[in-house]
């Protein structure tokens, strides 16, 4: 199986973590990962993407013109990749940032999950991308949540444990609204 996802958003909301948490956590899997980060000159405020794909067999290009999955953290990201998303494709959607999809894509499974505003209730906005993720884990299967986690205890466990926690939070929430609305 393989799954080609596609996060997008200003430069500075955690867009690159999301698709490097997902790779890093393949790698642990032994599945085969690519990572791709894109982001604007102005960098903090500008546009960011990153492509990452995970997959039980080798992948042969870490670019892709058509995502399986796609974040969007905010609405020029839904604007510019919307149109991209394959047929059955799942678009998860910033509700607290974007509005509409652009085009009627009745092809696609839509899921709006505010995920600044929930990072809001936890007390850290910059923890939306990581509501986002635990959507993106629990609704895609693509990765398992426990390798996620034990790459952010490894990055933030002894450093920054009230990080770490606020971050697993950040998922624990994401996943179950993902559940919710599933």
């Amino acid at each position: 199986m393989q799954t080609r996802i596609l996060c997008g958003g200003f430069g500075g909301q955690g867009v690159l973590l999301i698709g490097k948490l997902v790779a890093q956590a393949g790698m642990a899997e032994g599945k085969h990962v690519t990572w791709l980060p894109s982001y604007g000159p102005e960098m903090r405020g500008g546009t960011a993407n990153v492509m990452t794909v995970v997959s039980d067999k080798p992948v042969g290009s870490p670019i892709f013109t058509q995502m399986d999955v796609l974040v969007a953290l905010n609405h020029p990201s839904l604007e510019k990749f919307g149109p991209d998303a394959k047929k059955g494709a799942l678009i998860l959607i910033n509700a607290s940032n974007c509005g509409e999809l652009p085009l009627d894509m009745p092809e696609v499974r839509a899921v709006r999950i505010p995920f600044t505003r929930m990072a809001e209730e936890i007390g850290n906005t910059k923890a939306a991308n990581m509501v986002a993720l635990g959507a993106l884990v629990e609704l895609t299967g693509c990765v398992a949540m426990r390798s996620i986690e034990d790459d952010l205890r490894h990055m933030l466990g002894k450093s920054k444990p009230e990080l770490f926690e606020q971050n697993m939070e950040a998922m624990r929430r994401g996943a179950e609204k993902a559940r919710e609305l599933a």
